[in-house]
């Protein structure tokens, strides 16, 4: 149910009556513009047509429109009589005879809850989490996850026909950066005794090398260019202290700008010379860097073998690959992930020399300084394709990505649940997907921000390097312990909790903990990590909302009757509201239909995080105000259970998407 859409459609139908001479699209804008009141002491719903529309006509002001329009407009069985307000808001009050009866119609539709599936059904296609499998995953790999999984579980509820893809980061010079690390300071026997942890300090110690040797080939560079931006710097501002007028202000924002790439590349020499010290401070580390100066090159050699057939390099990669996905598998189980398909790049790896040959046959590609390259209308830097050495990049694989699902799903979307930082990268895949003809898939970039400390900044470890998700998951389970399984809610507990019911209360409870918590922000914004929140039992917490779930079963418990005794008394007695308390609960639940449909407008969890918790507290503020095992008569319990058995199948779905 989507009342929304109800109140719509009777609008329609009262702007053909009222013969405004307006066209079809213009009476399916304005019957559209529908929303919910900011304050319930105006009813529930609102409709803003009026005002729009009293502009366009002539010789009728807005309040005219809105009381011809509330006089013509059919609300039977819906809601009360109209109101009239202001320059032309026409406030909407649903009976509560609707309301009870929607109550009772929810608690019949247990597998739906009203939730109408979608006349068009769309094939989606969701690509999310592709984890770099080389190395464990890491904190950035919470948002993309959880996102990219809420919403497959969201739009497929909606009735859309839905299709996960893990695009696997499972070749190239990551593999390339193991391989040499492999042969030149791997122990086999570690690595086969601990593959995993072994593998991930191969690849940290051969990132750590070509770093050293790349900030030691910067740091000149890097210094020149900052004494020549300084120069620049402060020749501009004494430019900018002499000038006048606007001529001031243009030189002021000149100096500015060189101000800014100052301390960039300041802060560019900076990370240089750390990278530097932590190798030179380690005479083992600094001797392998100077027994390796082409580290780089090696490896970049190393993965053009794999990429070529290398009957040696393949064996190590096939051998390494199922301990990598083993890692990454034993973390998607912690967080309840699953996929429809994993085709990492290695699978798209023999189609990628025909992408580029389709490209350059359709002069689109064009080589420049021995690179094959996309040159694109309004973007500086071109795509490139294909390397002057061969090589293959993240591009080419995604134009291939997108050719087979296009062939293999005919997908009418694909959601791409990826990071902002890589904006650009997608923009230019899209401008290029149109160009060849697949432009009838609507190609969407589901960015994201960062995950931030509680100070505002990238949450890393001390040594700078990103915290491990899984190490981020056990502090938030042993978060959760602290909460949920302190002592002295403990001694309260009857029976008691023993040993493995703590722990799996507190898995579940820490997990969710961090999902909700990333899921209630605006998917485009940074947002700062915060355990101890995050774990509350009160405030915007999936504990908060577990608790509701939990309560609701606590009170049928209590009253010693089940899902299926309250559906039958409601069958029996009805549903009639005696208190403000149980109208409020009631239309929270009946709204469940139009947070989804938000979650699918903008692709952003976040609006049913916010339904999730607005109606927590509704119920919070009912079970305070309306007791249901001494309730005055039997029919009001009958009311009241019903809205308790009505909260627990939709917080327990909601909690389900999320």
């Amino acid at each position: 149910m989507h009342l929304p859409s109800l109140l719509k459609a009777r609008f329609a139908d009262a702007l053909k009556a009222a013969d405004y001479s307006i066209t079809e699209e213009q009476i399916d804008t304005f019957a559209g513009l529908i929303r919910g009141a900011g304050n319930p002491k105006f009813g529930d719903y609102q409709s803003n047509c009026a005002m729009p529309l009293g502009k366009l006509l002539e010789g009728v002001n807005s309040r005219e429109v809105a009381t011809r329009l509330a006089e013509l407009v059919d609300l039977t069985g819906l809601c009360e009589t109209p109101e009239v307000a202001g320059g032309g808001f026409i406030n909407l009050k649903l009976s509560d005879k609707f309301l009870e009866e929607s109550v009772a119609a929810l608690l019949k539709d247990e597998e739906r809850l009203l939730v109408d599936v979608v006349e068009e059904a769309k094939t989606i296609v969701i690509d999310y989490s592709s984890p770099n499998v080389a190395k464990p995953m890491h904190v950035g790999h919470i948002r993309t996850t959880v996102i990219g999984h809420c919403l497959a579980k969201t739009l497929r509820f909606l009735g859309h026909r839905v299709i996960t893809d893990n695009h696997l980061g499972d070749w190239g010079t990551q593999f390339g950066m193991i391989i040499y690390g492999y042969k030149h300071f791997g122990d086999p026997e570690a690595v086969r005794a601990n593959p995993v942890p072994e593998l991930a300090t191969l690849y940290r110690f051969v990132h750590k090398l070509m770093g050293y040797h790349e900030a030691v080939g910067n740091r000149e560079t890097l210094e020149a260019e900052i004494g020549r931006l300084t120069e620049l710097h402060a020749a501009a501002s004494r430019e900018a202290e002499a000038a006048e007028g606007k001529d001031a202000k243009k030189k002021r924002k000149a100096a500015d700008s060189l101000a800014k790439k100052v301390k960039a590349t300041e802060d560019q020499l900076k990370g240089a010379r750390e990278k530097i010290a932590a190798v030179e401070a380690d005479t083992e580390t600094l001797a392998k860097a100077n027994a390796h100066p082409d580290i780089a090159t090696s490896v970049l050699t190393e993965t053009a073998k794999l990429h070529a057939g290398d009957e040696e390099n393949l064996s190590l990669w096939r051998e390494f690959l199922p301990f990598c996905k083993d890692e990454i598998n034993r973390v998607y189980s912690r967080l309840k992930v699953s996929f429809d398909h994993t085709f990492g790049e290695s699978f798209y790896h023999s189609m990628l020399s025909g992408v580029v040959e389709d490209l350059q046959e359709r002069g689109m590609a064009t080589e420049s300084d021995g690179a094959i390259c996309i040159f694109l209308d309004d973007f500086d830097a071109p795509m490139i394709i294909r390397k002057r050495d061969g090589a293959f990049l993240y591009a080419t694989t995604d134009l291939a990505t997108l050719r087979y699902r296009k062939n293999n799903f005919d997908p009418d979307e694909i959601l791409y649940v990826v990071d902002t930082r890589q904006g650009e990268h997608f923009k230019k895949l899209f401008a290029v997907a149109e160009k060849i003809g697949l432009a009838d898939m609507k190609l969407v970039h589901v960015n994201f921000g960062t995950v931030l400390d509680k100070d505002g900044r990238p949450i890393k470890t001390r040594s700078g390097t990103l915290i491990g998700l899984e190490g981020l998951l056990n502090d938030a389970v042993a978060a959760a312990h602290a909460v949920v399984c302190n002592p002295d809610r403990l001694k309260t507990f009857e029976p008691p909790m023993d040993e493995e019911e703590q722990r799996l209360v507190s898995e579940t409870v820490g997990i969710a903990a961090i999902k909700f918590a990333d899921l209630g922000h605006d998917r485009q914004s940074d947002y700062r990590f915060d355990l101890s929140k995050m774990v509350a039992l009160q405030g915007k917490t999936a504990t908060y909302a577990q608790y509701c779930f939990a309560r609701c079963k606590s009170i049928l418990r209590k009253n010693d009757v089940t899902e299926e005794d309250v559906v039958s008394r409601v069958e029996r007695d009805g549903i009639r509201f005696t208190q403000p308390e149980e109208r409020k609960l009631a239309l929270s639940l009946i709204q469940f239909e139009e947070a989804l449909r938000e979650v699918y407008s903008d692709y952003g969890p976040n609006h049913l995080v916010d339904y999730v918790y607005r109606t927590a507290e509704d119920f919070s503020r009912f079970n305070n105000e309306c007791h249901v095992l001494k309730a005055e008569t039997e029919a009001i319990r009958t009311t009241r259970l019903a809205l308790v058995v009505s909260t627990l199948r939709v917080v327990r779905h909601a909690l389900d998407l999320l």
